[in-house]
């Protein structure tokens, strides 16, 4: 970190250096030189203002103990001993974080009459599960879940923290992460870790065009959320291994200034991340009256519609079928894209499904790089041919 440092009494003209600045970020307070918020750091009054007037100090970052910082934490998510499939997908990428550092992986579950539940995360090969188990935490509330958290990391000072960027992980993550003064990098997409035990954390950035590359190297520990649907799930072995340690924390700590009135269950439905297969509707739609023909060749193959930004602020289909960044992520054995033209922002959030085929009359369209099969073509006249065939096919 740097900083620019004035010593007023060699400012003189005050009204001359407020000139100097290109990016008006100085001015005149009270008679004395001040530095705002719109400072570029460019230097220029160091170098043109009064010799010592400004300068520029590089502040010594403190560095921490890495060696005291060790293992690949996954904070379980569950709802009633129910666990979130996600927690699993972040098991299988701290295994693979973990064998690269020789750490071990932990899991760190918080709840209430879930000793049994927990059991379940011995088979998918976790060194050690952290079990807090306790009548107050049967809900999610975020000032108890946020202490059972930090007195787990100061208790085993783990390196890496990796949540599930859902409800519950979205409100977490970063209450913690102010909690420790430390990083954390929202939605990655990819993770990898280094010789230093840096956690590189990868996110799309600027709207999906670039690719960030985030470390935290002078902080512990380093956390992430990731989202459903993006890393690789490992397989359940049908033997246990690793061990359940059961957790005790204050029962002060577990005060909370919210109180659980009632809890009413969502009507069950069944969320595109979940479907095996999408039929994806793009800006080639012409009316809304035209997605019955989409939604038809999504109910014959046995799946769903969903759309893209564009669709969904038009307002003829809904937030939650919106598939990219600004949207959900998905990852289907098949997903048909049906004029869509492929922005990155929509690819980051489907491009790792099994089976991708586009259907656009733009041969240039950017979805056929993404797609493993392409038909360039009228999709007013493709789609009716489809539905066609798998009517006349059954």
């Amino acid at each position: 970190m740097a900083k620019l440092v004035i010593n007023q009494g060699l400012v003189g003209n005050i009204e001359d250096m407020v000139k100097l600045c290109p990016f008006n970020a100085m001015e005149n307070k009270n008679g004395e030189l001040a530095i705002n918020a719109a400072c570029k750091m460019c230097k220029i009054c160091v170098k043109k203002g009064p010799k010592g007037a400004v300068e520029y100090v590089e502040e010594k970052v403190a560095s921490v103990d890495k060696s005291l910082w060790k293992g690949i934490a996954v904070y379980v998510d569950h709802i009633d001993g129910n666990i979130h499939p996600v927690t699993y997908e972040l098991i299988g990428k701290a295994k693979e974080l973990a064998a690269k550092i020789n750490h071990p992986v932990y899991a760190i579950m918080m709840g209430s009459n879930i000793s049994e539940e927990s059991r379940e995360l011995l088979h998918y090969s976790v060194d050690k599960i952290f079990v807090y188990d306790n009548q107050s935490l049967d809900r999610f509330k975020i000032e108890p879940y946020t202490a059972v958290l930090e007195d787990f990391v100061s208790k085993l000072h783990p390196t890496a923290i990796l949540i599930g960027a859902t409800p519950v992980g979205r409100q977490l993550a970063p209450r913690l992460a102010a909690r420790l003064k430390t990083g954390l990098t929202a939605d990655c997409t990819i993770l990898d870790i280094n010789e230093e035990t840096d956690l590189v954390q990868i996110r799309p950035a600027f709207g999906g065009n670039i690719m960030a590359q985030i470390l935290t190297p002078n902080h512990r520990p380093q956390m992430a959320t990731v989202r459903y649907k993006v890393m690789d799930a490992p397989k359940r072995s049908s033997e246990e291994t690793g061990e359940i340690v059961s957790c005790e924390i204050g029962g002060d700590r577990l005060n909370s200034n919210i109180e659980v009135l009632d809890i009413i269950a969502k009507e069950k439905e069944q969320h595109i991340e979940a479907s095996e297969v999408l039929v994806v509707a793009g800006r080639g739609i012409k009316k809304v009256e035209d997605l019955r023909m989409v939604q038809e060749l999504a109910d014959l193959l046995d799946g769903q519609l969903a759309c893209t930004r564009p669709m969904m602020e038009a307002g003829w289909i809904e937030a939650k079928r919106q598939v990219g960044l600004s949207g959900r992520t998905v990852r289907p054995k098949l997903i048909i894209t049906v004029g869509v033209s492929g922005s990155v922002q929509f690819t980051a959030g489907m491009n790792n499904s099994e089976h991708i085929i586009a259907i656009n009359k733009d041969e240039n369209a950017p979805i056929f790089k993404t797609a493993h099969y392409g038909i360039v073509g009228d999709l007013y006249e493709i789609i009716p041919n489809l539905i066609s065939q798998i009517k006349a096919s059954r």
